[in-house]
């Protein structure tokens, strides 16, 4: 396939295209069906995604029956790439010996994760004891919030969100829905959605959720400029 020079001035409007190694591909109708959500992917419109994509797909093998289909063309040799001023990182030839120090760091612990489920279990199992026992009233409701705010459920579940803890996906999700939703009345597919999105831009703002706050407070320099220019838009 011959190379071509996109210009996200002239092709943005056509179609959506992000690059992942110097490969075109034009994702206008696969976002729509996008495992990770439409937001996440869109995100890199016009941009290179090389990083993220490897980020958010273990399996680059099972992944290019997908890709193929969609490309349209590769990066000339003279283009670097479409995200600005994005800088090839250099990575010293010693970086296993380097990262030697934290291999024990990034395996996980059974037997804590084990203890941290059984904990939130006994404090959910507490905390409905008392409504059952005494009943309900303010201040066993402010007894029974405390209880279960005490519990960290939301770091556990992020911890099984990011397939961290145990060695399939399928046992990973399983927990998170259960710790999550089960104990805690909240949506594991919502919640992945949103943290995606934070992972694929992390701080960036309009494109990161968790930063993206502006029907609670603003702050900093852009982001009460943005909120008025909002207000003006909608009234």
């Amino acid at each position: 396939m011959s190379n071509f020079t996109f210009d996200t001035s002239t092709h943005i409007y056509f179609y959506t295209w992000l690059v992942i190694d110097r490969k075109v591909y034009n994702i206008t109708q696969w976002a729509k069906r996008h495992p990770g959500g439409f937001r996440v992917i869109s995100h890199y419109a016009g941009e290179d995604a090389t990083e993220p994509f490897s980020a958010f797909h273990p399996d680059p093998k099972f992944v290019q029956r997908f890709l193929k289909p969609l490309q349209i063309g590769e990066l000339a040799s003279t283009e670097p790439s479409h995200d600005g001023g994005k800088k090839v990182r250099s990575i010293p030839e010693n970086w296993p010996i380097l990262l030697h120090p934290w291999n024990g760091l990034f395996r996980s612990q059974p037997l804590l994760f084990c203890l941290h489920v059984g904990h939130i279990l006994l404090l959910e199992a507490l905390a409905w004891l008392v409504v059952l026992h005494w009943g309900t009233s303010w201040s066993l409701t402010f007894l029974c919030a405390v209880l279960l705010a005490t519990s960290q459920a939301g770091w556990l579940q992020h911890d099984f969100g990011h397939l961290s803890v145990c060695k399939t996906s399928r046992w990973n999700h399983l927990v998170q829905k259960f710790v999550i939703g089960s104990l805690k009345g909240a949506s594991a597919n919502w919640w992945n959605q949103r943290h995606f999105q934070h992972h694929a831009k992390p701080n960036i703002f309009r494109k990161d959720p968790d930063i993206s706050l502006l029907d609670m407070f603003v702050l900093g320099t852009t982001q009460p400029v943005e909120a008025i220019l909002l207000s003006w838009y909608v009234f």
